[in-house]
């Protein structure tokens, strides 16, 4: 059987999976995806792999009993036995006094995430777009490093209550960390697309071996708070903890930033500047997502955050009914609003700043705040009367992406971004930050 399935395939094989369930419900899930990747270090190649990767997955209830079971084999008796299986362990199981059933079936958004561009790579067209970044880092005298991931493949939804659901994507993520020979100067650059070929991995390399060059001799300055300016690589992994933390139910129990006093929470608040508006959306054309959610609830257009107010936030069916409203489930893409500044405009508006190219080994210091804590890395440079001055060495900061968005000053044109942290992928601006806190020096390039 074909690793990857088309609509008519999944329905068919999906239609024979339920067909073998005496469960009160069943919901069968299945995965086919090929990936591949390779990766390079001190300007050359070091290893390339593949990964093939079929897999069903079955989930049966008898009233509040559940149980799920996997298997990656396809053949009618395998595929019997993975439903005899689940049936099994939800008899075992004890009542989930939270299991609300199958959803019915749903209408869904139109997402094109598939592109052939990115699904026919092969070797050698990776080979051939790393040699391009290589060959530019081997003639300045630099030392590239980095990985190249591409992966495509489909997922497929149905339940004994006739819903449906299928949907194919493509992907393909570049980075590349550029150094110099001496270790003193470092860059970095991060690109991902669903269209193989709208990868350019040569403009990508130039934008890093302009960082590597500039970064080299960084001088210290004090800590303290500070104009900054945010690539996108930069703010997406701050961005992406206000991200993660939109449940209600965790915000109905007291336990994240968007919880109240009293059992209350900050749906409906003003919580940032005006400027910032995160939505989700299926069919963005820049960062297609699946149109429907885990358990087969469809997904729509939806605006989390608007001019800065609090809009929604993700609802279980379970958490939804508690509390008598509709579910809402976690979005599978999310995009932030941008504005019409260029980078080189934010910096000529600078007095004095900071420009950041990444940041890294984000941890959280409080949750309630939102506070992080973290390192900038891989181009830091001092901005003084709207030019860079010169490089700097890295800093430590502690600072909550909340205030972050409260003292924001101009947004950049949005662009599609690789979080060096999680390795989703996101639509965030450059942004220009006052009075962001640096609290200690690093020695680290």
């Amino acid at each position: 059987m074909n690793i990857i399935l088309t609509e008519e395939e999944a329905k068919t094989l999906l239609k024979k999976i339920l067909s073998y369930s005496k469960a009160d419900e069943c919901i069968v899930n299945i995965i086919g995806e090929q990936r591949g990747n390779i990766r390079y270090a001190r300007n050359e190649v070091s290893t390339a792999g593949g990964l093939t990767n079929k897999n069903i997955a079955v989930t049966s209830a008898f009233g509040n009993k559940v149980g799920s079971a996997t298997i990656d084999e396809f053949d009618d008796a395998s595929l019997e036995k993975v439903v005899r299986r689940a049936e099994e362990l939800a008899k075992l199981a004890p009542e989930n006094p939270e299991y609300e059933g199958l959803v019915d079936p749903q209408t869904y958004m139109k997402a094109n995430g598939y592109f052939e561009s990115t699904a026919s790579i092969n070797p050698d067209k990776r080979a051939t777009k790393v040699a391009q970044s290589l060959e530019l880092c081997r003639n300045e005298k630099l030392v590239g490093a980095g990985f190249l991931e591409d992966q495509h493949g489909y997922t497929a939804i149905m339940n004994s209550k006739g819903m449906f659901a299928y949907y194919a994507s493509t992907n393909v993520n570049f980075s590349l960390t550029v150094r110099t020979e001496d270790g003193k100067g470092s860059g970095y650059v991060a690109k991902g697309y669903s269209d193989f070929n709208k990868l350019d991995t040569a403009a990508a390399t130039r934008v890093a071996i302009q960082k590597a060059k500039a970064s080299a001799s960084a001088q210290a300055i004090e800590p303290g708070k500070y104009t900054v300016i945010l690539e996108p690589t930069a703010a997406a992994v701050l961005l992406e903890n206000i991200f993660f933390g939109m449940d209600a139910r965790s915000a109905d129990e007291g336990r994240s930033f968007f919880s109240k006093p009293g059992g209350k929470t900050k749906l409906g608040e003003k919580i940032v500047d005006e400027a910032v508006t995160f939505y989700s959306d299926p069919t963005h054309p820049e960062l297609p997502a699946s149109p429907w959610s885990g358990d087969g609830q469809a997904q729509q257009k939806l605006k989390w955050i608007d001019k800065g107010v609090v809009k929604n936030l993700a609802y279980s069916i379970y958490w939804a009914k508690q509390k008598g409203v509709k579910p809402v489930p976690f979005p599978n893409n999310m995009i932030m609003e941008g504005g019409k500044a260029s980078l080189e405009e934010m910096i000529k508006s600078t007095k004095r700043g900071i420009l950041v190219t990444k940041l890294w080994y984000i941890r959280p210091v409080d949750p309630q705040t939102l506070l992080l804590t973290g390192l900038t890395r891989d181009g830091t440079f001092y901005i003084e009367d709207g030019k860079i001055k010169h490089p700097i060495k890295n800093l430590r900061f502690n600072e909550s992406p909340i205030i972050m968005l409260n003292n924001l000053e101009t947004l950049g044109v949005s662009e599609r971004v690789v979080s060096t942290e999680s390795n989703q992928n996101y639509m965030i601006p450059p942004m220009k930050i006052r009075e962001f806190t640096f609290s200690s020096l690093s020695d680290a390039v």
